[in-house]
């Protein structure tokens, strides 16, 4: 009886020992074969894996293209918010300007039928703008972009490789250098007010 058990303890043992290994694998297949995946801190370059198994590192040059390729894609991020940010300002100046010429179109039968000067503008100057649908197609659309982008950064950032987040941080500067270099003050909303991380969107 003993010996029975000591038996069915081993062949038991030995399966769950089978069963871990098998397990094991079958998470490092998810990486494609021999993909290097840790979600701990690390600073793994060579067999290094992102986003899908394809996007393998095979060599330093190849680490050092994917880096380079982070760097722009951080900065395409800052291009996308600054694009929409400047997509509007011409919305409102569109129709500001329409507006105001209507006005001046206008002013000429307000002073005959009012016999007095009439405001450069008519009220409706100040007046919030609603986009027309391709104008709101446009605008949703870079939205998505800006979204789409936004969430692969936050997934290569998820594989917490210190060369890829150190490369997110300096696309983030340059980018931000270069999109984001205008005027401050007068009563505007500069781009520092935005949520810093922009993540998802």
């Amino acid at each position: 009886m003993d010996h029975m058990d000591h038996g069915t303890m081993a062949t038991t043992t030995a399966a769950a020992a089978a069963a871990t290994s098998t397990g094991m694998n079958s998470m490092g297949g998810m990486g494609g074969s021999g993909c290097k995946i840790s979600m701990l801190w690390n600073w793994n370059t060579i067999d290094s894996c992102f986003l899908v198994s394809s996007w393998k590192i095979t060599s330093n040059g190849v680490f050092a293209g994917s880096c380079i390729g982070v760097v722009l894609l951080v900065i395409s991020l800052e291009m996308l918010r600054r694009a929409v940010k400047e997509y509007d300002r011409l919305l409102i100046n569109k129709h500001l300007n329409s507006q105001a010429t209507q006005a001046a179109n206008d002013s000429p039968k307000r002073m005959f039928t009012e016999g007095g000067p009439a405001p450069a503008c008519a009220a409706d100057c100040t007046k919030g703008y609603r986009p027309t649908i391709l104008e709101q197609a446009i605008r949703a659309l870079l939205h998505m972009l800006q979204f789409a982008v936004a969430y692969f950064v936050m997934l290569l950032a998820m594989y917490y490789n210190g060369y890829i987040i150190i490369c997110i941080f300096i696309g983030a500067y340059i980018g931000s250098f270069i999109f984001h270099w205008e005027p401050i003050g007068g009563g505007q909303q500069t781009s520092a007010a935005k949520e810093a991380t922009v993540c998802c969107g």
